[in-house]
């Protein structure tokens, strides 16, 4: 592998600028397939459970892997630049930290490694992506979400004959459905009583992603997508993604994305004049206000906003103090609903900040629109941590959401193909 130095690397920029209008032109179908693969893959698994063949755990982590392995090899074949360095370094310190903690629990751990290597694969394709690839992607996967949400409202029968999510998550993750749960939905979707609940459907819809947080994650996906890209969609891609965003959030029943949704509203006009760097205050921010929160109703429990900060903050005030250095990782599935403890367990301290950093520090902040992407990435993400687990890790979301912040870090500054690179580092 070699690192290019693009200040050392010579170029023709006359012929450069003309395979850069070549390149952006065309449809690069691999990262297409790629991008589409990460959001659809458990959709298509689940219809082979359902209607060809009984499937394992073991067959989701291959296909997994086989996405992550096209990205990285795509992305060699490329070549690593100057400023592609901070997300592979990023990367390196997570393996070092991944070692460190299987070492120190004598177990092999590696959640967090699988998590950054997502995000490194997924901001590398953003990265090499052209602005047609980018469009084409977001455009067919939330089309597909939408035909399913759609068939999921009007028939769940016929939803269910299609990918029958109970028996998916049964075979792969041996989660079996309760005996109340006769309906072939996964259980956590069918909600309560209590719930906020726009009433329009009587559970809370999952589409192509088969449970409820991915989908509700995914409307916030597109609206990062759609704040930081506003200005290049045309009217059908705006309204495309309006509408399914739309339909996410009166048939889900998501506070937090209905709350993200309305302060990116806010922020495409706020966002700019913001300086990116602010990202590291807020972080802290939310933090603090979640202790607030805390303060003042000590006492809030349920599936509720401040049942599920208070829930984070009770288990972050609690921790164990060796799980700070990485010592009790044995104890992380207790946390899957509390973002940043999940993170400090699986991580170490380390790894938290480190994340905390790369978050706030990868995305560009030149442009007006570049500025949107990374202040929309930070709050989707720390927000998310507060009152939810790990779903914003899973390649479900995490693709095509780092996919956004990868192209946007280049799309007014391109990697162009150059003459003989310059080794920096083999």
């Amino acid at each position: 592998m070699a690192v290019v130095d693009q200040k050392a690397a010579p170029f023709t920029a006359a012929g450069n600028r003309l395979d850069a209008a070549g390149a952006a032109s065309r449809t690069d179908y691999l990262v297409l397939w790629l991008g589409l693969l990460s959001v659809l893959y458990n959709g298509i698994l689940a219809f082979i459970n359902h209607n060809i063949m009984p499937l394992s755990l073991t067959h989701v982590a291959a296909s997994e892997g086989l996405i992550m392995a096209s990205a990285i090899i795509y992305i060699l074949h490329k070549g690593i630049y100057e400023t592609d360095l901070p997300a592979f370094l990023f990367l390196l310190f997570t393996l070092v930290v991944t070692i460190y903690v299987s070492v120190l629990n004598r177990m092999l751990f590696i959640d967090h490694f699988r998590n950054v290597l997502i995000i490194f694969c997924f901001t590398g394709l953003g990265g090499w992506s052209n602005e047609r690839t980018m469009k084409l992607v977001f455009r067919w996967a939330s089309l597909v979400v939408m035909i399913f949400l759609i068939f999921e409202i009007v028939s769940v029968p016929f939803y269910v004959s299609i990918v029958h999510p109970s028996d998916y998550f049964a075979n792969t993750r041996g989660l079996l459905p309760l005996s109340y749960n006769t309906t072939g939905l996964f259980q956590n979707a069918l909600g309560f009583p209590e719930r906020f609940s726009f009433g329009i459907i009587d559970h809370r819809s999952s589409s192509i992603f088969l449970e409820q947080v991915s989908l509700a994650n995914f409307c916030g996906v597109i609206a990062v997508y759609l704040i930081s890209m506003w200005e290049r969609l045309g009217r059908w891609d705006r309204l495309l993604m309006i509408s399914t965003a739309v339909l996410i959030l009166v048939t889900n029943d998501t506070r937090t994305m209905l709350i993200f949704c309305f302060a990116c509203i806010v922020g495409y006009f706020v966002f700019p004049k913001i300086p990116k760097n602010f990202n590291l205050a807020l972080m802290p921010l939310i933090v603090a206000a979640g202790f607030l929160v805390y303060v003042l109703k000590p006492n809030a429990t349920g599936d509720n906003f401040t049942g599920r900060i208070n829930l984070t903050m009770k288990k972050i005030m609690e921790l164990d103090p060796l799980a700070i250095l990485g010592l009790s990782v044995d104890r992380v599935a207790e946390f899957a609903d509390s973002g940043y403890v999940y993170l400090i367990y699986a991580a170490t301290i380390f790894g938290v900040i480190a994340l905390w950093l790369f978050v706030c520090l990868f995305p560009a902040g030149r442009t007006a629109a570049q500025r949107r992407c990374a202040h929309s990435l930070s709050l989707f993400i720390f927000l998310n941590m507060m009152i939810g687990g790990t779903a914003v890790f899973s390649m479900k979301i995490a693709g095509l959401l780092w996919f956004v912040v990868g192209y946007m870090r280049f799309h007014d500054n391109p990697r162009i193909r150059q003459g003989r690179p310059t080794n920096v580092l083999s």
